[in-house]
């Protein structure tokens, strides 16, 4: 642990890796920073089912500094837990997307009694000097169950993904119960100001709250803060990978493949929130209203598979698959297939190569938390050649990459003429934006992220921030 530091707790449904040269997502990545720049406990799920469930045996790793502790699953849980609740109700509504968002009280049972589970078996673990930092959707409960178990320590939240407005929040019959639980935290961050905003409406309108100077909400006697902490990337190492040797061979074989061809890149996980089925029309539209782009360009969508287990997601492939067929069916030569879409994950290093040898990237989601793609693309880039970055006005990076191409994602003109900009934009103006850029990626980066957060965390509770850390009982809904 770093001298001067209390113990960090970390707790996250996955746990690792915390080697960031595989294939991890963004809070895997920002988090593994966190723990190995201060040291301390990962806690979560292990990705296994057993029959004891939540009650089985806990499995504890150490790698350096950080001990990483994992428990199992049974089936029932699993089910109602992550596949039901978290990603049926909670992930869809979050995103905007009511019309995909299913209720039903066994998940909403369920997931309430995982958040139990999992805070009464880290409970032991920890003493009250901890700084215990929750992630994600997964967990709006636990911190409120670790009050029930006698925690009396600082409890943080964020949240990697939006928070939706309190009109369609107010949908989940357990809205209330949430927001309530989730006055145990003391500090709750969030990626953009929009999504803090909506946290501290839903407060003030469905809760009879009162928004407070510094960023602090008052619900009753319980007075919390809710923040903006946008998280980044090792902007540094990232850029490093992108002269790796294993980059390198992927550059050259991108380079090889498109030859005199721009490439076009984008990278998601295969969700219906990434705008990939908007991002393919925007493609096909360039063809149509820019036929100079006809064999001169490629684009190639890396999109690994996500939640296949769920009917959306399944839909999604289906649609895609087929969009691009038709899309190669139109345009495709006997030399030139003009769209390509790949399921399969690249390391982060590989990664870093393909986007360098990308012209544009096209990162449109209809609604996202952050988007950490945006950032890596800009740390991978050549300053001799750089790319160019298509980002969806609904991305939370916008904020602090307005020298992107700034698209609606659901306006597929808007999205062919950012890319045929991008692809005839003049080096010396490719270069300003990227240099721009580039600056507010090397400032807000994971590990500036993390300290952002932790300090408001340690500071929480003074009396400049009124009463914090006491667990009520209004916070705890029965």
């Amino acid at each position: 642990m770093a001298e001067g530091h209390r113990r960090l707790v970390a707790v996250s449904n996955r746990v690792g890796p915390l080697n960031d040269e595989g294939k991890a997502g963004g809070l895997a990545v920002g988090l593994s920073d966190a723990l190995k720049r201060r040291g301390g406990l990962w806690f979560g799920w292990s990705g296994n089912t057993s029959s004891k469930g939540t009650f089985s045996e806990a499995t504890t790793e150490v790698e350096g500094n950080v001990a990483m502790a994992t428990i199992d699953m049974s089936e029932e849980e699993l089910q109602g837990f992550y596949y039901g609740y978290a990603n049926r109700s909670l992930w869809p509504l979050l995103h905007y997307r009511l019309d995909l968002a299913e209720f039903d009280r066994q998940s909403d049972r369920i997931y309430r009694s995982v958040n139990q589970r999992f805070a009464a078996r880290l409970a032991p673990m920890l003493d009250d000097s901890d700084l215990v930092w929750m992630h994600d959707y997964h967990f709006f409960y636990m911190g409120s169950e670790l009050r029930q178990c006698g925690f009396k320590g600082k409890i943080g939240f964020f949240l990697h993904i939006p928070f939706c407005s309190p009109e369609i929040f107010t949908a989940l019959p357990s809205s209330h119960d949430i927001v309530r639980a989730m006055l145990a935290y003391d500090v709750i961050g969030f990626q953009t100001d929009t999504d803090r905003r909506n946290f501290a409406n839903f407060c003030v309108r469905e809760l009879n709250g009162q928004k407070l100077p510094g960023h602090r909400l008052q619900v009753g006697d319980r007075i919390i803060v809710a923040d903006t902490f946008p998280i980044g990337i090792d902007a540094p190492g990232y850029a490093r990978f992108a002269v790796s040797p294993e980059a390198g061979e992927h550059e050259e074989m991108v380079r090889e493949i498109a030859g005199d061809r721009l490439q076009i890149i984008g990278v998601d996980r295969m969700d219906y929130s990434k705008g990939l089925v908007e991002r393919f029309r925007g493609f096909e539209r360039l063809l149509e209203e820019y036929p100079e782009n006809r064999g001169t360009v490629q684009f190639l969508q890396v999109a690994p598979l996500s939640r296949s287990e769920l009917g959306a997601y399944v839909e999604l492939r289906r649609e895609l698959e087929e969009l691009a067929g038709h899309i190669n069916g139109r345009f495709a030569t006997l030399d030139w297939t003009p769209l390509q879409i790949m399921t399969r994950g690249f390391t982060r290093r590989a990664l870093a190569g393909i986007y360098r040898a990308a012209r544009a990237c096209l990162v449109t989601p209809l609604r996202d938390g952050m988007n950490l793609v945006a950032k890596e693309y800009i740390a991978a880039q050549d300053s001799d050649d750089p790319g160019v970055l298509i980002l969806s006005r609904f991305a939370g990076a916008k904020a602090e990459l307005p020298d992107a191409l700034i698209v609606n994602p659901y306006s597929t003109d808007d999205v062919a003429r950012a890319i045929q900009r991008a692809l005839t934009m003049p080096l010396d103006e490719r270069r300003r934006r990227w240099e721009t850029m580039r600056d507010a990626v090397f400032h807000g980066t994971a590990a500036h992220w993390c300290d952002s957060f932790l300090d408001r965390l340690e500071r929480s509770g003074r009396d400049e921030d009124g009463p914090a850390g006491e667990a009520l009982a209004e916070a705890h809904p029965s």
